[in-house]
């Protein structure tokens, strides 16, 4: 395919023009909703589950849209998809703006889900290997070190526009942020073409492959390795402030160590960056997944005791960070590159879904439980069971 045999400069152009919509997608779309859900809950008179209930319809939407996305960016390439989804990003963040009843809210969100597929990581990740037969591992790392600056950026600018226009105005300019930013870069950068039909099948290529994937106990283990990681994460990631609260830290003080995990994760990246000659992203998976469990333990048994939280924010930090990495590279070193897009997204929709369950699967704990601790150790062992799935998937490589 032309792109893939262009020049280091033309490749490393795609990552750059990537680099900056993810933060633009991941802040806009993503990250903004935290800050606006109240001010959206008073200005419709609803409860803040309800208002949170839009956002997790979302990120269900964006895990079911992710194989079929893959499918088409590899077929088809990236350019039409990705563009069309800053597109409806935009439009839909407009739209979101203007909702007055719970109905409309729920119709603007379920809309951004879908653009979600269209726009965060797995579309772009399936974007790079379209251009890098060499090197896509250090192309998803250099992306996702650009992505980890988006809430850095998009919170406090989403909170000052907010604060000074108010959130509906504040939307309206995110929505033109990634009408003027996103959709050129990816209408201009982006592969066109996809895969070129001399070039090997991939994996998940027809419904006779991925048929075999799914059945293939390695592709499965896998699979259960990464949901079951991120239904942990995204459990404790919405009850992590409150539970440093309960410890006996001030509000002010449980936001200032919360806020340690996103430097946190881009420090994880750069070391994975640093290691990327040295270690197999399998080997990298291994650690990362093996430091979650650690870090709930240290979570679960520290008191108001400011350097252990630290601790904690540091591995928890960079065990997510490496894990994006983990999650893109580790298919297609078993797998193959070829057909990157579908693969990737067959084993990213269990995974996304539990992206969007995993605040309720915490909240059920912690009512079950008792308590932050047998919640947090709870999720702990989930954690373990997800390294050990890990273990046995990747213990034989079968590129």
């Amino acid at each position: 395919m032309p792109e893939a045999d262009s020049g280091p400069s033309r490749r490393w152009s795609v990552v750059a023009a990537l680099g900056v919509t993810q933060i633009v997608s991941w802040g806009s779309v993503y990250y903004a909703f935290a800050v606006v859900m109240g001010q959206v809950a008073r200005d419709l008179s609803i409860d803040s589950p309800t208002v949170v209930g839009a956002y997790c319809v979302a990120l269900l939407i964006s895990g079911l849209v992710a194989a079929p996305v893959g499918r088409v960016i590899d077929r088809h390439g990236a350019r039409f998809p990705m563009a069309i989804g800053s597109l409806l990003a935009a439009v839909l963040l407009a739209a979101f703006s203007q909702v007055t009843a719970t109905w409309a809210l729920y119709a603007a969100w379920a809309g951004l889900g879908f653009a979600m597929g269209l726009v965060l990581y797995e579309p772009a990740f399936a974007s790079l290997a379209l251009v890098f037969r060499q090197g896509l591992r250090e192309a998803i790392t250099v992306l996702t070190l650009a992505g980890g600056l988006a809430s850095t950026v998009f919170w406090p600018l989403t909170q000052w526009l907010e604060s000074s226009f108010g959130w509906r105005d504040a939307m309206l300019v995110l929505a033109a942020i990634n009408l003027v930013v996103c959709v050129p870069l990816h209408a201009i950068f982006l592969p066109r073409e996809g895969r070129s039909s001399l070039e090997p099948r991939g994996a998940a290529d027809d419904r006779a492959g991925r048929a075999k994937l799914l059945a293939d106990w390695h592709f499965r283990a896998l699979a259960i390795a990464f949901t079951l990681n991120m239904l942990a994460f995204s459990g404790i990631t919405l009850h992590l402030l409150a539970m440093l609260v309960s410890k006996g830290f001030t509000p002010e003080k449980a936001a200032f160590l919360g806020a340690l995990v996103g430097p946190m994760q881009v420090a994880g990246r750069i070391v994975e960056f640093g290691f990327a000659h040295r270690a197999t992203p399998s080997r990298v998976g291994a650690i990362a997944l093996f430091a979650f469990p650690a870090a709930m333990l240290v979570l679960a048994f520290a008191g108001a005791v400011d350097w252990v939280i630290v601790v904690f924010a540091a591995i928890y930090g960079a065990s997510n960070g490496v894990m994006t990495i983990v999650r893109g590279t580790v298919p297609a070193e078993i797998w193959g590159r070829d057909g990157y897009g579908a693969l990737t997204g067959l084993m990213a929709t269990p995974v996304l879904i539990a992206r969007a369950v995993g605040p309720f699967f915490a909240a059920w704990l912690l009512t079950a439980m008792g308590g932050y601790v047998p919640m947090t150790l709870a999720l702990a062992a989930i954690g373990l069971a997800a390294w050990a799935a890990f273990a046995a998937a990747v213990h034989v490589n079968r590129r």
